[in-house]
């Protein structure tokens, strides 16, 4: 049987030339937490009840492992032998008879069976802990770091009809808060009649133009027109024009014209 395979050809004879330092090879033995942990092992490997320790096996097996770890110039903890120096005592006493008129003696072994069990309980809580999964050893957290998000905000979209209906909704507020205010015409009827009629008389023409004024707007042209039509209506004026868009005249009618004129008077003062 080859040994070793060097370059994938096998190797079945040691060079002459082979030099195998002393420390080359060396023998690990399973690392023990104390004395208890040591006895625990030797106990469980031999699969004996804690209960019925045989004293004499266990303390030789123990003393044999001393022995490798004086060999493999390991320190020795003072409490590996200060169990060693118990083991001895127990194994002497167990050794000794017993006198037979004395009351039964408790057994050597108890407070060494006491502290294995509560040293066993222990151990297995611990061994359970270790089970359970750690974080760095067997869960390891997963951190991602997102890319920066730019949140770009869209104008909302409005229809023409829900525009309708906000603006509907405004008009609606506003009428709320309207008011209505009654205020007197500044221009009359009744009075620019009386003034036509004083412009005017019998005797002549007066240009239709004449009756208007520019300062009082587009309101004094509306009266103007009014009185004007009422007076043809009553028959108090008469409208001449010589020819198709020819400049228009107004004249009084002749006869009862100051009659009319303090007639209007006296309506417009009522």
């Amino acid at each position: 049987m080859p040994f070793a395979f060097v370059q994938g050809e096998a190797v079945t004879t040691l060079p002459n030339d082979l030099y195998i330092p002393p420390d080359a090879l060396e023998v690990i033995l399973e690392a023990f937490e104390g004395p208890l942990d040591l006895l625990l092992y030797l106990i469980r490997r031999q699969n004996l009840d804690v209960l019925d320790i045989p004293i004499a096996d266990i303390t030789r097996q123990y003393m044999v492992y001393i022995d490798l770890m004086e060999d493999l110039r390991l320190e020795l903890a003072a409490e590996y032998l200060v169990m060693a120096a118990m083991l001895a005592e127990i194994k002497s006493r167990m050794l000794l008879p017993r006198p037979v008129d004395t009351d039964e003696e408790e057994d050597p072994r108890a407070e060494l069976v006491r502290r294995l069990q509560e040293y066993e309980r222990y151990k297995q809580a611990a061994e359970d802990l270790d089970e359970i999964p750690r974080v760095g050893r067997d869960v390891f957290p997963v951190e991602l770091e997102a890319p920066e998000k730019q949140v770009v905000r869209k104008p909302p979209e409005v229809s023409l009809h829900e525009l309708l209906l906000a603006a509907r909704e405004a008009m609606t507020r506003a009428e709320l808060f309207s008011h209505h205010h009654i205020q007197m015409e500044p221009l009359s009827v009744r009075e620019r009649m009386s003034k036509v009629l004083e412009m005017i008389n019998g005797d002549e023409f007066t240009p239709f133009t004449a009756l208007f004024q520019s300062v009082e707007g587009r309101m004094g042209v509306v009266v103007s027109l009014l009185s004007v039509l009422e007076l043809i209506k009553e028959s108090l004026i008469v409208l001449v024009q010589s020819e198709p868009f020819a400049p228009i005249y107004i004249k009084a009618r002749s006869g009862a014209v100051l009659e009319d004129r303090q007639a209007l008077a006296e309506a417009g003062e009522s």
